[in-house]
């Protein structure tokens, strides 16, 4: 896929409002936001070689530990954006996912989250020599 933000991005997932994503004010809701959010990191994680399901399975959990967003404008039904994603590690345990939504064309910011995740095993925080594996080819330091 040809990159429609710089490519100071480790990844990116353009999207496309639907109609049910709106409130009465008919722009996107924000609990949609992290919806977005969320499916973007999926897909970034499975390019990466990582599958959510198969991880469950060998026991461990990836977990989202905090949230924060900063809304700048809204999106409404039938929008284009994109979502952008980067990662890096903070501390021995964490990932830290900085993620930006920019609609389309014109690339307007629409909103700044920072995601922090850890992954348990038998509850108590790893970090997974495969997780590692295939997040090394983006140099995740």
């Amino acid at each position: 896929m040809e990159p429609i933000m710089p490519e100071t991005y480790l990844y990116q997932l353009e999207f496309l409002v639907r109609d049910y994503e709106c409130d009465l004010l008919g722009v996107v809701n924000n609990a949609v936001y992290q919806h977005y959010l969320e499916h973007a990191r999926h897909e970034f994680m499975h390019s990466a070689g990582l599958d959510f399901a198969k991880l469950h399975a060998e026991g461990i959990a990836p977990i989202v530990a905090r949230v924060e967003i900063d809304y700048r404008s809204p999106l409404r039904s039938r929008d284009r954006f994109v979502v952008c994603i980067n990662v890096h590690k903070e501390g021995r345990l964490r990932f830290v996912f900085d993620q930006d939504i920019y609609k389309l064309p014109d690339k307007k910011p629409i909103l700044n989250a920072k995601l922090t995740g850890v992954c348990l095993q038998n509850g108590r925080p790893v970090v997974p020599d495969k997780v590692i594996g295939a997040l090394e080819k983006y140099k995740i330091e």
